[in-house]
């Protein structure tokens, strides 16, 4: 099965190339990593020890961080790497103040690659996040004696590891990695079910990562100018579909006070189209004029998103209305925000979870949730009642950053 699978790396690659030419997010991700190799050459000597996480995009940063910033507090002097299969973890993180000593592309998982990339610094300590697994880059790593986690685990009935071609691969699962730390306990449940027996439920680090969100400063320039003394909606991380329904609350309540957040900022001038009397926030002064007079403000600047949910009566998440899925609803639910969105999220468990403690609803349609905004924009208990119940939801869930490290100091001690 090994030589499939290298089959399957070869085709991954060709196929990212030629795609490369029409998209530019491919391209940079082709172009980025001709650079990771360079990179922990000039960043790491053979004496460093190395704490590496490794993370598909940006969500799975997000939940890795908790823990990786506590690792670099138990062993202040290894140095960190954190990888990215894809341009928009990598883009957004490395432009960030961050912790690590290098951030970059995961290499293309080829022996040869994999080999010459991995011998270049010690690792003392790898864990990816959630789902991202690759055969050459864990054997590697076995064979280095590295202690080798996956956080955040998340384990579902049709996934390749459930199929007669999948056990191939939940073999090397067995073989190189050392724990397994599960969001839920459905997930332990079918890891079992496989044999992937050195697990535990520790549940789901975004949590621990977005009750820190309250501790910083969240103000925004503006946005209380904006809003004046009305609700105010944010749609955060919005398509198409959440687009449809700014409309309609925008058409229905002349009262509501509209924050879009768009997903990509190639939408921003389709938004403009659609509202042309819309504020972009890039262009708003200390002098703007009768700010709070306006009901739409478009955020076409990235890294506000999380502090505009602290100004929010309610928020729209995007991504749930289409295949590509549901975006972070924890960022809203954290700030006690009653929290609306589509019914793809499949990969979510925490959705069905706010649903049941009554901090959030689902829709299947873009009409009956616009409907239901526009009834909690008029109904102050059921707005009220909703967003106590998303704060206590998270307030409710474990620290899992903890109980993750507990776990990892008992196995292991870089010193």
């Amino acid at each position: 099965m090994s030589f499939f699978y290298n089959i399957f790396v070869s085709l991954l690659i060709f196929g990212m190339k030629v795609f490369a030419l029409f998209n530019e997010k491919t391209r940079k991700g082709i172009e980025g990593r001709k650079q990771s190799l360079n990179l922990v050459k000039s960043a790491f000597s053979g004496s460093d020890k190395i704490i590496w996480m490794h993370a598909a995009s940006l969500g799975e940063y997000e939940q890795g961080l908790p823990v990786l910033e506590k690792l670099k507090e138990e062993f202040p002097d290894h140095k960190i790497l954190i990888t990215f299969f894809s341009p928009s973890g990598y883009e957004n993180v490395v432009k960030k103040k961050h912790i690590a000593n290098v951030v970059c592309y995961l290499p293309f998982d080829k022996k040869s690659i994999i080999s010459e990339f991995t011998s270049q610094f010690k690792t003392e300590l790898f864990f990816t996040v959630k789902y991202d697994y690759w055969y050459h880059l864990l054997d590697a790593l076995k064979k280095q004696n590295v202690k080798t986690y996956v956080i955040s685990a998340l384990f579902y009935e049709k996934q390749a590891f459930f199929t007669f071609y999948g056990k191939w691969f939940v073999k090397q699962l067995q073989s190189n990695i050392d724990w397994f730390f599960h969001q839920t306990s459905q997930s332990l449940n079918f890891a079992k079910l496989i044999g992937l027996i050195k697990s535990s439920v520790a549940g789901d680090t975004r949590f621990d990562r977005v009750k820190q969100l309250r501790e910083r400063n969240n103000h925004v320039n503006f946005i209380k100018e904006f809003i004046g003394d009305e609700k105010v909606i944010v749609f955060g991380s919005s398509w198409h579909a959440e687009e449809k329904i700014s409309e309609e609350i925008f058409q229905k309540d002349p009262d509501a006070k509209i924050i879009m957040a768009p997903h990509d900022l190639k939408r921003v001038q389709h938004l403009k189209q659609i509202f042309p009397d819309a504020l972009l926030y890039s262009q708003i002064s200390d002098y703007h004029p009768l700010l709070s007079n306006h009901r739409l403000l478009i955020i076409d600047s990235i890294g506000l998103l999380s502090k505009l949910y602290s100004y929010a009566d309610i928020a729209v998440v995007g991504g749930g209305f289409h295949e590509a899925g549901l975006h972070n609803i924890l960022e809203a639910a954290t700030f006690g925000v009653p929290v609306v969105f589509g019914s793809h999220y499949r990969k979510n468990p925490e959705a069905d979870e706010l649903i049941s403690a009554e901090g959030g609803k689902s829709f299947g349609r873009e009409g009956e949730a616009a409907n239901f905004v526009l009834f909690l924009l008029n109904d102050d208990e059921t707005l009220t009642a909703m967003s106590g119940n998303a704060r206590k939801f998270v307030d409710g869930k474990p620290n899992s950053t903890e109980i993750i490290i507990h776990k990892i100091l008992k196995n292991i001690d870089p010193n």
